[in-house]
């Protein structure tokens, strides 16, 4: 029998193949940095969420493979022979090697002090890279140009987006059959419990040089189909913000779930495509988010949605569906509120805001904000977020205690289940 996951997976896989064409240029970008954003992001749940390694400078293997795919599609240009289909088989090597390097002395320490080496090495990088002109290109970077290959172009976003689509699937499922094998549960075990794993008789290090060696080579790919995609880099792929980034999309999708991290890419990825354009406070509500998911849902979307699948035979949905959806208007009031507060703030103290006090001889002005004009010192400038505020938290917190409520209810069942099982095993 089919399960509705195989059948979500089929639909999913059939609107990435057969809609992509339909869109514009822009939406066809924005799926081929979703893509590579999802590759990275499930390259670092391979050391984090499988191995239980946080690295904070996973940047270092993401850049390097991108240099390396722009070194050869330089050499490509002056006539070497060799398909631009597989050039980010150079991001692999590059990013292989130098996982197999860094990994060896970053994985000698575990816990935070790893975490501080792998920030270390990304920051060496980022600041060597500015010097080694011949290698990164100093402040200008690298560039170069995507050539034919078999009779494609490669000259229109949607055969990049194919393009990368393919390497995209194809690295997935490879990572999705390595925590199948015998080595994928061994990286699980030292998550759980490396002392026990050194006990078994196996080398510990050595193994976790292999996962950290292996998801560096997919984040070099990774860098490198953003190279093909772009045809240029600089150094600042190597900076803090790039391995941010992907611990963010990691932890807010879920590090527990193997499809958890490309939940998070694909909801940050589109969130900064489509809310970029309309504020400039975006990357502000993109850590809100952030720190609102580490403290209520700390295993991420996809844990959050993998705990609702494994209860779904449990749960009295007629009655968790109304404080659910009370719980959904409270987290719209409170939106509304934080956006209206916060660009507010935003427009209070900008620039524009501060000519406009200067033409008006120093006073405040009135100013425009969600097309209505707001005075900084009137009643319902702040009394309108304050009532949106106020009133989602007030909804929240009682639909918070419903379906703790409604959760508690059910646990309470299921262990009254169990119990005269128990009892007969006992007997």
């Amino acid at each position: 029998m089919v399960s509705m996951r195989n059948i979500f997976i089929v639909v999913v896989l059939v609107l990435m193949l057969a809609l992509p064409p339909f869109l514009g240029a822009a939406w066809q970008n924005a799926l081929v940095n979703l893509l590579i954003a999802s590759l990275f992001a499930l390259a670092f749940n391979l050391l984090m969420g499988q191995a239980g390694l946080l690295s904070f400078g996973h940047a270092a293997y993401f850049g390097i493979g991108a240099f390396a795919a722009l070194h050869l599609m330089i050499a490509i240009e002056g006539g070497f022979a060799f398909p631009t289909p597989l050039v980010p088989l150079a991001g692999a090597a590059a990013g292989l090697l130098l996982g197999l390097c860094a990994g060896y002395f970053a994985t000698m320490r575990s816990g935070v002090y790893f975490a501080l080496v792998t920030l270390a090495i990304a920051e060496l990088f980022h600041s060597l890279a500015p010097q080694l002109k011949g290698m990164f290109g100093g402040e200008s970077g690298v560039s170069s140009m995507r050539m034919p290959w078999s009779g494609i172009i490669f000259g229109s976003t949607i055969e990049v987006y194919y393009l990368t689509l393919e390497w995209v699937l194809l690295c997935g499922l490879g990572l999705w059959a390595y925590t199948r094998t015998p080595f994928g549960r061994l990286t699980l075990a030292l998550r759980d419990n490396e002392q026990r794993v050194r006990f078994l008789g196996y080398n510990a290090h050595s193994a976790k040089v292999v996962v950290f060696s292996i998801s560096a080579m997919t984040a070099g790919i990774a860098g490198s189909l953003l190279a093909i995609s772009n045809e240029t880099a600089n150094y600042s792929l190597f900076a803090s913000d790039v391995s941010a980034q992907v611990v963010l999309h990691t932890f807010v999708g879920g590090s527990t779930v193997f499809l958890g991290p490309v939940i998070g890419a694909v909801a940050f990825t589109l969130f900064s495509f489509l809310v970029s354009d309309l504020t400039r406070s975006w990357v502000f509500y993109q850590g809100l988010i952030f720190v609102l998911v580490m403290l209520f849902a700390p295993t991420g979307i996809g844990g959050v949605v993998q705990h609702h699948i494994h209860n779904r035979h449990r749960l009295d949905w007629p009655r968790l569906s109304r404080p659910y959806l009370l719980a959904l208007g409270a987290g719209l009031l409170l939106t509304a509120g934080v956006v209206f507060l916060t660009e507010t703030v935003a427009v209070l103290f900008g620039e524009e805001y501060a000519r406009m006090r200067r033409s008006a001889g120093g006073g405040l002005p009135d100013y425009q904000l969600f097309g209505a004009d707001w005075h900084p010192t009137g009643i319902l400038t702040w009394l309108v977020p304050l009532v949106l505020l106020a009133g989602g938290g007030a909804i929240l917190f009682y639909a918070r205690r419903r379906v703790a409520a409604l959760w508690e209810h059910k646990s309470e069942d299921v262990g009254d289940a169990a119990e005269p099982a128990s009892v007969r095993g006992v007997v």
